[in-house]
């Protein structure tokens, strides 16, 4: 199995260590970033597989780094987390090409199973239908404890 490479874009130092020690791993490789303008200039550097994408950081918001990731490279999944969630947020997220959206606080199988979830829809190629159009109406927002719930 090839190396899984992750990157996870948070502004709290205790959130990207945690989620750091949660996903490294056998076949995986994490990278930290703590804002948009560092993990767009880590992506120009090396490519990724999955991004854990936080919406509020000083400098360049998440919803600023989701657009020009998926604008330059769109065969990157990226998982927004946000400790401000709402359902206009995880529209546009999900609009702008998001493959999932968490609520924070969220824990280390949650992280896990989102970054599993993406690399698996990048690997079987389930982003476009061939006509340019998403295969998926949606995405699962989640919350830790919480039920899904769909946003569309």
């Amino acid at each position: 199995m090839d190396e899984i490479r992750i990157l996870v874009v948070d502004d709290e130092e205790v959130v990207r260590q945690s989620h750091l020690r949660s996903l490294t791993g056998a076949h995986c490789r994490v990278e930290a970033a703590w804002n948009g303008d560092e993990a767009l200039r880590a992506m120009e550097r090396s490519p990724f597989d999955v991004v854990l994408l936080d919406l509020r950081m000083p400098g360049m918001d998440g919803m600023s780094v989701l657009k020009t990731i998926k604008e330059r490279w769109p065969q990157i999944e990226v998982v927004i987390l946000t400790g401000y969630p709402s359902i206009e947020t995880a529209k546009e997220a999900v609009r702008l090409g998001a493959y999932d959206y968490l609520a924070k606080p969220v824990g280390p199988h949650e992280v896990i199973n989102a970054a599993h979830g993406a690399m698996m829809q990048k690997k079987w190629g389930l982003r476009w239908d061939g006509t340019g159009q998403k295969a998926a109406t949606g995405s699962i927002v989640r919350s830790a404890g919480d039920e899904d719930t769909a946003a569309y």
